[in-house]
């Protein structure tokens, strides 16, 4: 945890550096009198085999897309934050008693709370934790609410040493989800104690589905099924050329209402629609096991909405497609309305601003 302050750190240079693995964004925000100003947002495409299954592979050519990024988008950083996956990470709620003082908290959770909910030895993660609030359990005992991350070190190392042959230090490394939520923070604000989130980030090759209460995820899984794969199925069914870019999807509307019998009207005419239907019925069989296996365990809670988010999240009707499936309101969010930024509207069209809200929440982190 030395090569970097912590899941939870602060600095003011506001440079964020996202690596997904299609692509590497790179922000610049910069605080004015009435809030955030963009003055940089750059993405550079990344190759196929520098990230593999979220990993990265190859850190040699991860860096020096990243010094191509700051080169095209002209900043000089030193000290950055970025994020890992929530694939790599560990994230739990943990009520400890309350009555512990900084020190004791700090020993019982890294050591001894750590060890039981991490799937592999303790010595292997990287872990840190916030304390949240306090709270009174059904036997009338103050407890602290404490969130617990962990990430294996394999990853984080990865993540230091990619950026370190990039020039750079991380000044703060965190899980991508909270980057997520720190944009949409003041919409999530709008929901009461008793109501869940579903934050649903439609990445490259994956889907992070994350239930938040009280701007805290209180359930997240990752489920294999991203745009490459939505993407694939599209273009094999019209017999094209696999793509890693999003234009092929980005054309498409999303047929909301299902017709004749579940049949939709345009899958008779069009094989690529009704190849990428399937995909995306699978994806809503995940995301309702997620959510019916998030209310089993969870008293009182009613899930509110459903956010999407993510290069996916942006889908011609993809919102209205999951209202009609799951019977639960599905918005869209656009990270750039969500914090007031002016921004190129030729360069980054509605469809794309989805795909946004890590790295905006990430430059917010450094500023």
């Amino acid at each position: 945890m030395k090569s970097f302050n912590s899941l939870f750190g602060k600095s003011n240079k506001g440079v964020g550096i996202e690596l997904a693995p299609e692509r590497v964004n790179i922000v610049q925000l910069r605080k004015q009198r009435q809030g955030l100003k963009l003055e940089s947002l750059t993405s550079v495409p990344v190759p196929e085999g520098v990230v593999t299954d979220g990993q990265i592979t190859d850190p040699p050519a991860m860096a020096q897309i990243i010094q191509q990024g700051l080169a095209e988008s002209k900043i000089k950083a030193s000290r950055v934050a970025t994020g890992v996956p929530g694939r790599d990470s560990i994230v739990r709620l943990i009520p400890v008693p309350s009555e512990l003082d900084d020190k004791e908290l700090r020993e019982m959770v890294l050591n001894h709370e750590a060890g039981l909910y991490l799937p592999y030895p303790r010595e292997e993660a990287d872990v840190d934790y916030q304390k949240l609030g306090y709270f009174v359990d059904e036997d009338g005992i103050e407890k602290v609410q404490v969130l617990l991350v962990a990430t294996r070190k394999e990853v984080t190392d990865t993540y230091i040493s990619t950026f370190e042959q990039a020039g750079l230090q991380i000044d703060v490394l965190e899980i991508n989800s909270f980057a997520l939520i720190r944009t949409i923070r003041d919409q999530l604000r709008q929901f009461g104690p008793q109501e869940a989130v579903v934050l649903v980030d439609i990445e490259f090759d994956s889907t992070e589905i994350a239930i938040i209460v009280n701007g805290v995820p209180q359930f997240s899984r990752t489920v294999p099924i991203g745009t490459y794969q939505l993407q694939m199925a599209v273009a094999r069914a019209m017999s094209l050329p696999a793509s890693r870019d999003m234009e092929l999807l980005q054309g498409m509307t999303i047929p909301a209402t299902p017709m004749d019998g579940g049949q939709t009207g345009v899958t008779g005419i069009n094989p690529g629609m009704a190849a990428m239907m399937r995909v995306l019925g699978e994806l809503t069989d995940e995301l309702r096991r997620s959510i019916d296996f998030y209310l089993n365990q969870s008293e009182n809670l009613e899930i509110a909405q459903i956010l999407l988010a993510g290069p996916g999240g942006g889908l011609q009707q993809l919102d209205e497609f999951f209202t009609q499936r799951l019977s639960l309101p599905t918005i869209q969010i656009d990270p750039v309305g969500a914090l007031s930024l002016e921004i190129d509207e030729q360069k980054y069209p509605g469809i794309q601003r989805s795909g946004l809200g890590i790295i905006l929440g990430l430059g917010m982190r450094e500023v």
